[in-house]
C-alpha cells in the first residue's frame, strides 16, 4: 500500500467514525457544525504524519525531533480548533447557583487529535515493519540463489577437469575406447549445461550422470573395478537438487584406491519413492595414505552447505570415517517440498 492510499484510508476511516456518531444522534446538524473542524484538523495531522513526520523523523529513528514536532503540531491544531468553536454555554445544574462545567474545549480537541495521530502512527509503523520484513525475505532469497550459483560454479569445473584427466589417461591406455568416453562426457556436459541451471531436476537424470561418471572412470583401464550399484527409483517424478550426490561418488573414487582392484570396493545405492530419497555410499579405505592432488577438496563441504540451504530441517547426513571404510548416508525428506 503506497503512501497516498494509506492516507486516504485513514481519511475515510475517520469519516466513517464521525458518520457513526452523527447517525447515533439522529442526524443532528448541530453535531456536524460542532465537529467538522475537528475532523478537518484530524485529516491535517494525519497528512503531516504520513507525508513528513513518519518517513522523515520516526522511521529514520529521529525520535526526539518526532516527539517535539508532533507535540507542537497537536497543540497548535488543538488551540486553533478550540478558538474556532467555543462550545455551548454552560448548562445549569439542579441546585441554584450551581453550574456543571464541561471539560475545556482545548482538552477535548487535543484528545481527539492525539487519538487520530497515535492511530496513524501505529498504522505507519506496522506497515513499515511489514515492508522491512518482506525486503529481508527477498534479500535472503536473493542471497540464497547467489550462494547456490557460487557453489555450483565450484562444482562443475572440477568435474570437467577430472573427466578430461580420465579421457587423457584412457587415450594413453586404449585409444579405441576414447570415443566411448567422449560420448559419456558429452552426456555429462549436456546435463550440466542444460539441466543444472534449474533448482531441481528429476532424480533419474542425476543417477544417469552418476552412471556416466562411473563409466568414464572405468573406461580408463581394462580391469574390472569392484564397483557395485543399486539404483531404485519408484517414482520418476521425484526431484532432487542437481549435482548433490556426485561429490560423494567423486570423493569415493578419489580416495578409495580402486585401481588396486584387490581388497577394495565401492558400493553405491539410491532408493526413492514419492516421500523420500535414501542415498548410501561405502568405499574401502587404503592402509597407506594416498597422495592425491588437492583440486576439488571443497566437494564435501560444498554439498553440506547446499543441503543446509536447500533442505533445511529436511535432511540427515551421516558420515562414518572408519579405519577400513568410509561410509556416507544421506536421507532427504521430500514432504513439504514445493
Amino acid at each position: 500500500m503506497n503512501r497516498s492510499k494509506r492516507y486516504f484510508f485513514q481519511v475515510f476511516l475517520w469519516a466513517a467514525i464521525w458518520s457513526v456518531g452523527w447517525l447515533v444522534l439522529d442526524g443532528d446538524f448541530q453535531f456536524v457544525r460542532q465537529n467538522l473542524v475537528s475532523y478537518l484538523l484530524q485529516v491535517l495531522v494525519v497528512a503531516v504524519l504520513v507525508y513528513y513526520t513518519a518517513p522523515v523523523l520516526l522511521l529514520k529513528k529521529k525520535y526526539t525531533y518526532f516527539i517535539l514536532v508532533s507535540l507542537v503540531l497537536l497543540l497548535v491544531c488543538s488551540a486553533v480548533s478550540s478558538q474556532i468553536f467555543q462550545g455551548p454555554p454552560p448548562r445549569r445544574g439542579a441546585l441554584p447557583n450551581m453550574r456543571v462545567q464541561p471539560p475545556p474545549r482545548f482538552l477535548i480537541e487535543f484528545l481527539l487529535l492525539t487519538i487520530a495521530y497515535v492511530l496513524a502512527t501505529i498504522v505507519e509503523t506496522f506497515l513499515f515493519a511489514q515492508k522491512q520484513e518482506e525486503e529481508t525475505i527477498r534479500n535472503k532469497n536473493e542471497n540464497l540463489q547467489t550462494e547456490l550459483k557460487l557453489l555450483k560454479s565450484q562444482i562443475n569445473p572440477h568435474f570437467l577437469f577430472n573427466s578430461l584427466n580420465n579421457i587423457y589417461a584412457l587415450s594413453v591406455i586404449d585409444s579405441n575406447k576414447t570415443q566411448q568416453s567422449i560420448s559419456s562426457l558429452s552426456d555429462m556436459l549436456r546435463y550440466v549445461l542444460y539441466e543444472c541451471d534449474r533448482p531441481f531436476v528429476p532424480l533419474h537424470k542425476e543417477i544417469d550422470y552418476i552412471e556416466n561418471y562411473l563409466n568414464l572412470f572405468c573406461l580408463k583401464s581394462s580391469k574390472v573395478f569392484p564397483i557395485t550399484t543399486d539404483f531404485t527409483v519408484l517414482d520418476r517424478n521425484v526431484n532432487i537438487a542437481p549435482m548433490l550426490l556426485i561429490p560423494f561418488v567423486e570423493n569415493a573414487l578419489k580416495h578409495g584406491n580402486l585401481e588396486k582392484i584387490n581388497n577394495v570396493f565401492l558400493t553405491i545405492s539410491v532408493y526413492s519413492d514419492s516421500e523420500e530419497i535414501k542415498f548410501e555410499i561405502v568405499n574401502s579405505v587404503p592402509e597407506a595414505v594416498l597422495n592425491k592432488d588437492k583440486v576439488g577438496g571443497i566437494g564435501l563441504e560444498n554439498v553440506k552447505k547446499r543441503l543446509t540451504l536447500l533442505y533445511p530441517k529436511r535432511h540427515e547426513l551421516i558420515i562414518n570415517n572408519k579405519s577400513t571404510t568410509f561410509e556416507v548416508k544421506l536421507h532427504l525428506n521430500l514432504d513439504g517440498e514445493d
